[in-house]
C-alpha cells in the first residue's frame, strides 16, 4: 500500500506542476485526465492512491500557478488578481522574489490550515444553514467596502457592475462550452481577459530587465501575518458554497494599499489558494459538498480515508514548494527578451488555449472581458473591481435571484 500511495503523490505532483505552469490549464483538467484513465489506475494503484493523486495535483497546482502569472502576466482562475503585483515585481527584475513569496505564503498556509481543518469538521456542519443564508449579504458588504474604498467610487461601481453583468452572462450560457471542458472552465477566458490580456495589451516597449537573484525583502513576522490573513480568506471561500479562490482574492484586496509593492498581497492570496484546497476537502467530508472538479472525482471513486488524503496533500505541498522555488530560479533566462513581443506571443498562445478549451463561446467571452478589463486603466481605478464578474453571479445565486 505504501508504494502505491507514494506513486499517487508523485503522479499528482507531476500533473499539478503541469497544470500550474501552463496558463489556462487547471487542476480540474488534470483530474479529468485521471478519470479518463480511471479504470486502469484503480486496478493498478487502488482507490486510495488515486484519491491521493487527485488531491496532490490540486495542492501542487496552488504552488506552481504563480510562475506564469509572475513572468508572463497570464492568470488562471486562482491567480487573477495576484498577477498584477507579481508581474510588476518581475518587470523590476525581482520575479524570483515574487515566486518565492508566493511559495512561502502557500507553505505557511499548509501549517496554519491543519487546526482549522479539525475545527471545520467538528463545529461548522451545524452552522451551515445559517452560513448559507448570509452568504449573499456578506458579499454585498465586501463589494460595498471595495467600491467605497477605491480612488473613484463612481467609476469603480461602473466597472464592478459591467464585469458583473458579463459574469452573469458567461455563467448563464456556460452550457455552450460544457461539451468540451465543463461549465466551470468559463472562468478561464473570463478572468484571462479581465486580468491578463487587458494588461498585456498595454505593455510598454523595451526589454525584460535582468532578473536579480536575491533573498526576500520581507520580515518573517510580516510573512506569517499575511499568510494568516490569506488562510482565513481561503477558509471562508473553502467552506461557503459557490465561492472560489478568485473570490478569496477579492476579499483580501481591500486590506492592502494600492500604492504598496503588493508583496503582502502575493503572500496572502497564495496562502488563500492553498487553504482553499485543503478546506474544500473538509467540506466534502463533513457536508458532502463538492467545491471543485477534483472533489467531484474524489466523490465518484468512493471517498478514501480523509486522513490519508490529507497526509498525501501535505507531502505534495512539500514537493510543490521545492518545485516552485526551482522554477523561480529560471527567471535569469528571461532577461533581455523584448517585452512587447513576448506579451503579444503570450496573448496569441492564451487565445489559442481559450479556443481549444472553451470553443467559440469562450473566444466571445475573452474579447468582451478584455474590453471591460481595459476600462480600469483608462479611468484610473483598481482592477480588483473587475472581480464583480465572479462576485455578482454568486450574490444573485445565493439570494436565489439567479
Amino acid at each position: 500500500m505504501a508504494a502505491e500511495i507514494i506513486a499517487g503523490i508523485l503522479i499528482g505532483t507531476i500533473l499539478g506542476t503541469i497544470s500550474g505552469l501552463v496558463p489556462g490549464i487547471h487542476a480540474n483538467t488534470m483530474a479529468g485526465m485521471l478519470v479518463a484513465a480511471e479504470s486502469g489506475l484503480l486496478a493498478i494503484l487502488g482507490a486510495p492512491a488515486v484519491g491521493v493523486a487527485l488531491f496532490s495535483a490540486l495542492v501542487v497546482h496552488t504552488f506552481t500557478d504563480c510562475v506564469p502569472s509572475t513572468f508572463f502576466g497570464v492568470p488562471d482562475a486562482d491567480t487573477a488578481i495576484t498577477v498584477l503585483p507579481a508581474h510588476a515585481l518581475c518587470m523590476q527584475g525581482r520575479g524570483e522574489e515574487a515566486v518565492r513569496l508566493s511559495a512561502l505564503g502557500s507553505a505557511v498556509s499548509v501549517v496554519m490550515v491543519m487546526p482549522l481543518f479539525a475545527v471545520f469538521m467538528l463545529f461548522l456542519p451545524g452552522l451551515q444553514p445559517f452560513i448559507d443564508w448570509w452568504l449573499g449579504i456578506i458579499l454585498i458588504l465586501v463589494a460595498g467596502l471595495m467600491i467605497l474604498g477605491s480612488e473613484s467610487p463612481e467609476w469603480s461601481a461602473v466597472v464592478f457592475l459591467l464585469s458583473g453583468i458579463l459574469g452573469v452572462f458567461a455563467f448563464r450560457y456556460a452550457w455552450l462550452i460544457s461539451h468540451t471542458s465543463g461549465v466551470s472552465s468559463v472562468l478561464m477566458p473570463l478572468l484571462t481577459g479581465l486580468f491578463g490580456i487587458s494588461v498585456l495589451l498595454r505593455a510598454s516597449g523595451g526589454k525584460m530587465p535582468e532578473q536579480v537573484r536575491g533573498g526576500i525583502s520581507a520580515a518573517g513576522t510580516g510573512i506569517v501575518r499575511h499568510a494568516g490573513m490569506g488562510t482565513i480568506a481561503g477558509a471562508v471561500v473553502g467552506w461557503l458554497p459557490g465561492l472560489s479562490n478568485a473570490t478569496a482574492n477579492a476579499l483580501l484586496s481591500p486590506l492592502f494599499q494600492a500604492g504598496s509593492e503588493g508583496k503582502g498581497y502575493i503572500i496572502a492570496t497564495s496562502a488563500a489558494n492553498t487553504a482553499n484546497a485543503f478546506l474544500g476537502l473538509a467540506a466534502l467530508v463533513a457536508l458532502g459538498r463538492m467545491r471543485n472538479g477534483v472533489m467531484v472525482v474524489l466523490d465518484t471513486i468512493g471517498m478514501p480515508s480523509p486522513l490519508l488524503i490529507l497526509a498525501g496533500g501535505v507531502a505534495a505541498a512539500l514537493c510543490g514548494f521545492v518545485i516552485t522555488l526551482l522554477c523561480g530560479r529560471g527567471a535569469r533566462f528571461l532577461g533581455g527578451i523584448p517585452v512587447r513581443a513576448m506579451s503579444y506571443a503570450v496573448i496569441g498562445v492564451v487565445t489559442l488555449l481559450a479556443f481549444l478549451l472553451t470553443g467559440l463561446f469562450g473566444l466571445v467571452i475573452l474579447v468582451c472581458a478584455t474590453l471591460v478589463g481595459l476600462i480600469p486603466s483608462l479611468v484610473n481605478v483598481r482592477r480588483v473591481t473587475c472581480m464583480g464578474a465572479v462576485m455578482v453571479p454568486v450574490i444573485l445565486f445565493s439570494l436565489t435571484i439567479l
